[in-house]
């Protein structure tokens, strides 16, 4: 069956084969949305992904500019289990503000962040699809379970090393640590659509809390190309504001993919541009990959099971190839 990549979001499902391991054949990047995708990268896989962005900023009442550029690091690392990744994200910003009376340099690290995503539930886990050898028409119809979203949850920590100088110009100090946490689920359409929603709350414990969501929609054009639109929307004490974002990738091997993307705010208040180009690379070597059972099988050998076998082999259940 033909494989199609989905942008950063995509799981690598197929229409006919839903596996329950994490790792699929090519690379899962969340780039170069915002949105978590609700699937891990999958156990021992260290995958980085990075960009640089060239940023504008005006504000129409207080009538000051800012024009300079944002890099972004982050590292997902599937750590003790398939459903379970540990994230890392590093944004520094750099940029020259200029105002009717003054003109001067930011720098700061936007984000640093460290947590945990854990997958809680998985439609396809215990399901396997039947396939009709005598319809093509009945093989490729809607699914229905296609509107069951896979569900994760991510729990973190904002780090803060020193006063941020873009916090909306309220002269209040960031606490050193605050927390965040997100809801992400995940639905695969077909082949080739990919439907990813956030739900998050961030900084929930100090005054620059906020809450928010992201709905991305990515389209796998072929093998190599795919194309994303995204909007972000969120609401804090002192900023409110939407974002839309689109873009596209390009899968250079099974493990490395460039992307760019462009996005705009809503509001003049300031008013945010930003344009991007990034890269995603995975290492996977330390990987192994896991013994395949369809589910009848996986229950009567469980039932049966020798404590020999309990020992030697992991017992993932995987719907079985068409």
């Amino acid at each position: 069956m033909k494989k199609f990549i989905f942008v950063f979001l995509t799981i690598s499902f197929f229409s006919t084969q839903m596996l329950f391991s994490q790792h699929t054949d090519v690379i899962n990047s969340n780039r170069p949305g915002k949105s978590m995708m609700a699937f891990s990268v999958g156990k021992s896989i260290i995958q980085l992904e990075s960009g640089f962005s060239a940023i504008n900023e005006n504000h129409s009442l207080l009538e000051y500019d800012a024009s300079g550029f944002v890099v972004d690091f982050t590292v997902r690392w599937g750590v003790f289990k398939e459903e379970l990744e540990a994230v890392a994200e590093i944004q520094y910003q750099k940029d020259t503000y200029s105002n009717a009376f003054e003109e001067y340099d930011r720098s700061a690290l936007r984000t640093t962040l460290f947590g945990m995503k854990y997958m809680i539930y998985d439609p396809y886990k215990y399901y396997v699809e039947e396939v009709n050898i005598r319809s093509w028409k009945a093989n490729k119809k809607f699914k229905w379970r296609q509107l069951i979203p896979a569900v994760s949850v991510f729990a973190g920590v904002n780090l803060n090393f020193s006063d941020n100088p873009f916090n909306y110009n309220t002269g209040l100090i960031e606490e050193k640590l605050s927390p965040k946490v997100l809801i992400a689920t995940q639905n695969t359409f077909g082949s080739r659509w990919v439907l990813v929603t956030n739900v998050i709350y961030d900084k929930f414990t100090s005054d620059f809390k906020n809450l928010g969501g992201i709905v991305t929609v990515t389209h796998g054009i072929n093998e190599k190309w795919s194309a994303f639109a995204e909007v972000q929307a969120y609401k804090g004490d002192f900023y409110t504001d939407g974002v839309a974002r689109i873009g596209g990738a390009f899968l250079l091997s099974k493990d490395m993919q460039i992307d760019a993307s462009f996005s705009k705010n809503i509001k003049d208040t300031p008013s945010l541009t930003y344009g991007g180009i990034g890269f995603s690379w995975r290492f996977e070597k330390n990987y192994k990959d896991v013994m395949i059972k369809t589910p009848e099988k996986y229950k009567k050998d469980k039932s049966n099971k020798s404590a020999k076998d309990k020992k030697d082999v992991k017992e993932i259940e995987l719907p079985a190839k068409e």
